[in-house]
C-alpha cells in the first residue's frame, strides 16, 4: 500500500526541480522555526508537522451566530479532501499532520466561533455526502461557487479561484489577454477548466488572423516542470494556489499572469460550504470577515504564498459558476 509519506514525497518532487531557495523572512514557521526535527523546509516553505499556526480568539458576537446545539456540543465538525494538494491540504513529513492553507484558515474561523475543530479527510464526494448526512457542519477544501451547487449549500466565500500561467524565471513575459500568447507552446492538463480556456484563448487568435497556441499534455506534473526548464513549453497553465506553492519552493519560475478560473467576465469564489439551511452560513462569513479586519487571514494566506487570491470580504451566495 502507498503511504502518505510517499505521496508527499512524490509531491515535493514534483515541486522541486532544482536547488531550493534559503528560507526568508515573513510570517511562515519556515522562517520562525527553531530548526528542531519538527520543522522541515521546501524553499521557504514548512511541511513540517510543528506547524506553529496562527491561532484566533472567540469573538463572543459571532460565536452567538452559531446555532446552539453546535455550541453546546462545543465542535466544528470539518471535512477536507484527502487528496495531497500542495499548499491546500497534504500530509506534514510526519505522514499524519494535516497542514495547508485550507486547515489554517478553517482553524481560524473555527478559534473565532469558540469551537474546537473536529478534522476529517475523506474523497471528494464524500464531502458532499457528508454535509447531506449531517456528518460534516462544514468544508473547507477548495470548494467552488457554482450555481447548481447553490441549489444544495451555502456558501461563505474566503478566496478567489484563479488559474496561473507560469513560466521560466526572468522570462519578462506578462499574461493578460489571447493575444500575449499567440504562436506560444503551453502545457495544461487534459480535461480540465484551464484546458477549455487555453483552447477558446487559441481559437479566438486563430480568428482575429493571429498565430494559434501549440497546446501539450504531460502524465505529471515532474514532467511539466522538466519541459518548462528545458525550453520545451513556454508555460504552463494551472491552479493558481499550485503555482504559487511551486514558484516558493522550487524557486525556478514565475506566475506570469492570472485569470479567473470561470474564465469570461465572472469571477470564480472559494468559499466555506454547509448544507443549506444549516443556520452556520451566516456565522462563517462573520469569521471570515473578523480575520480578515484583524489581519489573520492575510498572514495564514502569505505564509503559504496565496496573497493574491486574497477576498476583501466574504460574500454569502455570490453568483457561481453557471450550470453546464
Amino acid at each position: 500500500m502507498t503511504s502518505r509519506r510517499t505521496v508527499l514525497a512524490a509531491s515535493v518532487a514534483a515541486l522541486v526541480v532544482a536547488p531550493l531557495l534559503s528560507a526568508c523572512g515573513g510570517d511562515s514557521d519556515a522562517a520562525t522555526g527553531t530548526g528542531s526535527s519538527g520543522t522541515k523546509k521546501v524553499g521557504d516553505v514548512n511541511i513540517g508537522p510543528d506547524q506553529n499556526r496562527i491561532r484566533g480568539k472567540k469573538a463572543d458576537e459571532i460565536a452567538a451566530l452559531v446555532p446552539a446545539a453546535i455550541r453546546e456540543r462545543g465542535t466544528l465538525r470539518l471535512g477536507q479532501s484527502a487528496d495531497a494538494s500542495p499548499p491546500l491540504g497534504f500530509y506534514a513529513t510526519d505522514d499524519k499532520t494535516r497542514i495547508g492553507s485550507e486547515i489554517d484558515l478553517a482553524t481560524l474561523v473555527a478559534d473565532t466561533l469558540g469551537l474546537k475543530l473536529d478534522n476529517d479527510e475523506v474523497s471528494w464526494e464524500n464531502l458532499f455526502v457528508g454535509l447531506d448526512s449531517g456528518k460534516f457542519d462544514a468544508v473547507f477544501s477548495n470548494v467552488t461557487v457554482t450555481e447548481e451547487r447553490k441549489e444544495k449549500y451555502d456558501f461563505a466565500t474566503y478566496r478567489l479561484d484563479n488559474i496561473a500561467f507560469e513560466a521560466k524565471k526572468g522570462s519578462g513575459w506578462k499574461v493578460e489577454k489571447p493575444e500575449d500568447i499567440a504562436g506560444k507552446t503551453i502545457a495544461v492538463a487534459s480535461g480540465t477548466n484551464q484546458e477549455k480556456i487555453l483552447v477558446d484563448w487559441s481559437e479566438q487568435n486563430e480568428k482575429a488572423g493571429r498565430k494559434a497556441v501549440t497546446i501539450k499534455y504531460f502524465q505529471k506534473d515532474t514532467d511539466y516542470y522538466l519541459a518548462l526548464q528545458s525550453g520545451r513549453i513556454d508555460a504552463y497553465l494551472g491552479p493558481s494556489p499550485s503555482a504559487a506553492y511551486h514558484v516558493a519552493s522550487a524557486g525556478q519560475s514565475e506566475i506570469v499572469g492570472t485569470l479567473s478560473g470561470a474564465g469570461g467576465d465572472l469571477q470564480g469564489k472559494i468559499a466555506a460550504t454547509t448544507k443549506k439551511g444549516s443556520g452556520l452560513v451566516d456565522a462563517y462569513a462573520a469569521a471570515v470577515n473578523h480575520v480578515i479586519e484583524n489581519g489573520s487571514y492575510a498572514k495564514v494566506l502569505k505564509r503559504w504564498g496565496l496573497s493574491g487570491e486574497a477576498v476583501p470580504k466574504s460574500e454569502i451566495n455570490p453568483p457561481g459558476l453557471p450550470k453546464s
